[in-house]
């Protein structure tokens, strides 16, 4: 009992000597982490952006609840515009405000919300009208595309400056390179991955994730075995990457600008194919991407009637809206009074929709929150069996094999695809130079 008393009255000075009514009961915030980190038995990481050098908190002591870590670091966190997210184990990271991510509880409470405001198909189908017109007034979409080179007679007929490659022959399918001029001395570049079969053909747009370039093995491997199955796949790089970084510079990609551009890529592209193209089946139209390619999977699949089919891939949450401006670098989020992920990709039904997750990302949640919320929206059209969900609970944030086997299967069911030719060794992994158009 004695080396207690001593010991507390060593701390009272430093700590409770301090608090009254007349210092507002200040206290340094490092000094309190640690207390909150004793008291609950976790760790604390701070991000390099969260200093907390010389900060004094007001009313410290009682912005800690003894029966809530969470409600505590709120408590503490808002006075300084951070948040907190727990890691592994007992671990804690504190990261300064980031407006496209929540909790996962204030995603339920968000799909709880959206959920109450419409009760059978006419009233998702006014709310679907809304989200669809504003989506596209917030992202300024037509704005951007009136600013948008066209042919020079003004006529409506889908063609664009465009250069095409010469075409490379493989085993079972072709790639070609793609280039058309968007506004004024940009250009979208992409290519173009294209079965050799004879006849009409599913065309899947691919928007590409923040993975190091749509060059790389994965992307190949994915789009040339679509191919070979009877599919035309096209992809196009981010904005600010790739060739696109030679135009406007790498700093261009985390603008507000990135969001509108790379909707705009998929808009036209898809646009320019279906138009251009004899191959295509306009009744055969899929959008796949992941991470920030599955964000704008979502947004091309909104945007776009003519999808019939979509598969955002490692992306969907009801608790985030994707990290970069050229996810959500426009407002889309605050359309209709406010949305998420989930609720626009509801807009695909009853169309054929697959949502792949893992466990080692922000889609963790999908199998109990996103997807049961999706399965409700399409059983207002009596197809719950149109939407479904590949979940792997061991894997990670990435493209990897299993991922890719699920969008493979997903395909050759909606589209009728041809799963003999399914074989990844049979795909040539082009040089990263082989795939430019402008700028070798």
């Amino acid at each position: 009992m004695k080396r207690i008393l001593i010991f507390l009255c060593a701390i009272l000075p430093s700590v409770v000597g301090a608090q009254t009514f007349e210092t507002r009961y200040e206290r340094s915030v490092h000094d309190l982490m640690e207390d909150v980190a004793r008291r609950f038995d976790v760790r604390f990481k701070f991000d390099a952006n969260v200093d907390t050098v010389g900060k004094q908190l007001p009313y410290a002591d009682f912005r800690v609840r003894p029966y809530s870590l969470e409600m505590t670091l709120d408590n503490i966190c808002k006075y300084y515009d951070w948040n907190w997210w727990k890691q592994s184990g007992n671990l804690y990271k504190i990261k300064l405000y980031e407006y496209p991510r929540r909790h996962e509880a204030e995603g339920k409470m968000m799909l709880d919300w959206l959920s109450s405001l419409y009760h059978n198909k006419e009233q998702w189908e006014a709310r679907r009208d809304s989200l669809r017109r504003e989506v596209r007034q917030r992202l300024e979409l037509d704005a951007f595309l009136d600013s948008c080179v066209t042919v020079p007679d003004g006529s409506p007929s889908g063609k664009r400056p465009v250069i095409l490659s010469k075409i490379r022959k493989h085993d079972g399918y072709t790639t070609q390179n793609i280039c058309i001029e968007l506004t004024p001395g940009q250009h979208l570049f992409g290519t173009i991955y294209a079965s050799t079969k004879k006849g009409k053909h599913a065309l899947i747009v691919c928007p590409d994730g923040h993975w190091p370039y749509r060059y790389r093995k994965d992307e190949q491997q994915r789009l040339g075995t679509l191919a070979r199955m009877g599919a035309v796949c096209v992809d196009f790089d981010l904005y600010g990457w790739g060739e696109s970084e030679k135009e406007v510079g790498e700093a261009a990609h985390h603008t507000s600008r990135a969001h509108v551009y790379q909707a705009a890529c998929g808009y036209i592209l898809l646009d320019w194919m279906l138009k251009n193209r004899k191959d295509i089946d306009p009744e055969r139209v899929g959008v796949m991407g992941g991470s920030g390619g599955g964000t704008h999977t979502v947004l091309l699949s909104l945007l776009d009637e003519r999808v019939t089919a979509s598969a955002p891939v490692v992306h969907l949450a009801s608790h985030f809206d994707g990290g970069c401006p050229c996810e959500s670098g426009k407002p889309v989020q605050l359309a209709a009074g406010g949305t998420c992920e989930p609720e626009l990709a509801a807009i695909m039904a009853p169309k054929p929709m697959l949502i792949v997750s893992d466990g080692g990302d922000w889609t963790s949640s999908v199998p109990t929150l996103e997807f049961p919320y999706l399965q409700r929206i399409y059983g207002f059209y009596g197809a719950q069996d149109k939407v479904r969900n590949v979940h792997l609970p061991n894997e990670r944030h990435d493209f990897r094999e299993n991922k890719r086997k699920a969008v493979y299967d997903f395909f050759i069911d909606v589209f009728g695809l041809d799963r003999t030719m399914l074989d990844e060794s049979k795909i040539e992994i082009e040089p990263e130079e082989t795939l430019k158009s402008l700028y070798k």
